[in-house]
């Protein structure tokens, strides 16, 4: 056995050691884990019962080869009984139970961490919000556009992208948080804080352990990590809609959050000279 070979074997070794751990701290995860996919479809919910049950029929009905993956944060109006019931028509829907709500931020990273963690794990990661603000059918469309590049946003600002039924304070903080991360990351899109995308594994691997973001700064985060690996990234046009069942899950702590993260970076960026 050449050096090189064996070099490659410990490393093949302490990736799967290290999925392994990852597999293990973030909980159980109910479902098939050896199912077989082309996409990972990341779901985060709390409270989404009204919607969850229909999201992911409409999910399924594209079919497409995709698993499904429902991130719930013990969410007390039976969410998760609804998926239970799914999962045992479907082999394709996986759910892990967080113990309490834990912020969007952690729920991406523990749905990429999952998905990395299967035997075989996708080609490529979808995340999207499970309250019909994204259409479910743009999945077809961001998948197909993976293929020139590594990371794929569903923009609502860019040509033909729009939002609909919005408040004129939803639009300015929106704006404002976008022309920030413009001027921070500088990697000529538009829509930074865009939650509908697709990622390819080799990104999402590549990225995964410099993702530290607890909440909707996590947008933010992976793109600049994308960025600053030379990760090719691109825009298809989306219409974000606000939510027509349940409550708005973004609280005041949350935003708080994401301008922090904002400040935070600004201050690196003037004291370090970071891109």
């Amino acid at each position: 056995m050449t050096i090189q070979a064996s070099h490659e074997i410990d490393s093949n070794r302490e990736q799967l050691e290290s999925l392994n751990f990852m597999n293990h701290s973030i909980g159980n995860i109910e479902g098939d884990t050896n199912i077989k996919s082309d996409i990972g479809v990341i779901l985060p919910t709390y409270c989404e019962a009204a919607n969850i049950g229909q999201l992911i029929k409409e999910i399924k009905d594209l079919k497409q080869k995709a698993s499904i993956l429902v991130i719930d944060d013990s969410s007390p109006d039976g969410t998760t009984n609804i998926v239970r019931s799914l999962q045992k028509k479907h082999r394709n829907i996986l759910l892990l139970v967080r113990p309490r709500k834990a912020g969007l931020g952690t729920a991406i990273t523990d749905g990429f961490r999952v998905f990395l963690s299967l035997k075989h794990p996708p080609k490529c990661i979808v995340t999207m919000d499970a309250d019909y603000s994204h259409n479910p059918k743009d999945i077809v469309r961001l998948v197909s556009t993976l293929d020139k590049c590594d990371l794929v946003i569903g923009s609502r600002y860019c040509f033909q992208g729009k939002t609909v039924d919005w408040s004129i304070m939803r639009r300015i903080i929106s704006k404002v948080a976008n022309l920030v991360a413009s001027l921070l990351i500088r990697a000529k899109i538009s829509d930074y804080t865009s939650g509908m995308r697709c990622y390819s594994t080799n990104l999402v691997t590549s990225i995964l352990e410099d993702l530290h973001s607890q909440t909707y700064e996590i947008q933010i985060e992976t793109i600049r990590q994308a960025h600053l690996r030379n990760f090719r990234i691109r825009e298809i046009p989306i219409t974000f809609t606000s939510r027509k069942k349940g409550k708005s899950k973004l609280a005041i702590n949350e935003i708080k959050q994401f301008i922090s993260y904002i400040l935070l970076r600004s201050k690196v960026s003037r004291n370090f000279g970071v891109n």
